[in-house]
């Protein structure tokens, strides 16, 4: 009996397939499903349903005969519910792919996170898979998870561009959730650098790891080689802001240390309220309440008797009747026009003495016509 069970084992090693050494095409052909491959129809219906916002509505009614059409093909009926708000997909008789109504569910998931129906219908092929990350709950501070989803964006979204780029994967950031397509093996880096993200690593880190790694896939030296030594190690470095210098305050040194706050029941003893029975403190209470009552009350009756307090009138001017205003009025204008009468006298009178300015000197003329000549 073993050495049956040798020989069996030694057939089984032999008829073993290699894997590497079969091309991605031929795989395909292998795995690939036709109608034919369906024996009968299905025995149970499966369905998936969704919730999408209110601001896709628009958009998904315009879209919705395309989808419609697509699934069809592959004999899988969805339902739109406006009232609800949500999409619906579901097999039929008619599915000959089991596996089809699985992509039809990740179909609408990625049209209700904002995906285009010409991306999102990608998802249907056998190559191409997708992840919806949440991202809402890795953040408790909204500040601070709207700053780190920024940075997945980057400036005019170039980080975003440059994780596409590297990864192969389609990315997509809508609210509090990250829609990415693509292969599985590239899925699964596009989630590490949205986590890292998410925990204050930023995407930079991996983008220049992404871009080493792919530089060395090119050379078929290091195929079989342990790539560590390429890598860049990123310490974590917190570093601490230096707090600003408080100016100091000099301390007296004094002999006896400072006496001690006194408590409750020192003050008691104090005042005496240590010794009373209950009875007594109860009617020291009651009367020091009255007391605080009738104080209050007085309080408020003063600020009551401020609203009946006449304000303090001003004095009346005397009143100035008409006659005595005018009268007024006319001897100030007297008074004004003498004023102006004495300057013009002296003014006349000053010019009557000195005649001089106005009269030409005949030696003066004499004087010039000669140096003329």
């Amino acid at each position: 009996m073993a050495k049956n069970n040798k020989d069996g084992e030694a057939k089984e090693k032999s008829t073993a397939i290699d894997l590497s050494t079969i091309s991605e095409e031929d795989m395909k052909k292998a795995l690939a499903f036709a109608p034919e491959d369906m024996a009968g129809p299905l025995l149970e219906e499966s369905s998936f349903a969704t919730l999408f916002p209110k601001y896709r509505e628009n958009y998904l009614r315009e879209v919705w005969p395309l989808v419609t059409k697509t699934l069809e093909k592959n004999g899988v009926s969805c339902k739109l519910d406006l009232v609800e708000g949500s999409m619906t997909v579901s097999t039929t008789r008619k599915t000959w792919d089991p596996y089809f109504i699985l992509k039809a569910r990740d179909m609408i998931k990625l049209l209700a996170r904002s995906v285009p129906f010409p991306q999102a219908i990608k998802v249907l092929d056998d190559d191409t898979t997708c992840d919806i990350i949440k991202i809402g709950n890795l953040v408790q501070n909204k500040e601070r998870f709207v700053k780190r989803r920024q940075r997945l964006l980057g400036p005019n979204g170039n980080t975003l561009k440059a994780i596409e780029l590297l990864t192969e994967c389609y990315v997509m950031i809508q609210g509090s959730t990250v829609a990415a397509m693509g292969r599985h093996k590239n899925l699964a880096s596009v989630r590490r650098i949205v986590e890292d993200c998410m925990k204050n690593i930023h995407p930079i880190y991996h983008i220049k790891e992404l871009m080493i790694r792919k530089e060395l896939a090119k050379d078929p030296k290091l195929a079989n080689e342990s790539w560590d030594r390429f890598l860049p190690r990123f310490k974590k470095r917190n570093v601490k802001q230096k707090k600003p210098k408080a100016g100091k305050r000099e301390k007296k040194h004094e002999v006896f240390p400072p006496a001690p706050t006194p408590s409750k029941i020192d003050l008691q003893l104090a005042s005496g309220e240590y010794f009373l029975k209950p009875d007594e403190k109860r009617a020291r209470d009651v009367e020091r309440k009255k007391q605080l009552a009738v104080e209050n009350g007085v309080k408020k009756d003063a600020e009551r008797a401020r609203a009946f307090v006449a304000p303090a009138e001003q004095a009346a001017k005397p009143k100035v009747t008409q006659g005595e205003d005018e009268s007024e009025k006319i001897e100030a204008l007297k008074q004004k026009f003498k004023a102006q009468a004495q300057v013009k006298d002296k003014k006349r009178s000053a010019g009557d003495g000195d005649i001089s300015e106005y009269v030409a000197d005949s030696t003066l003329s004499k004087k010039k016509k000669s140096k003329a000549l």
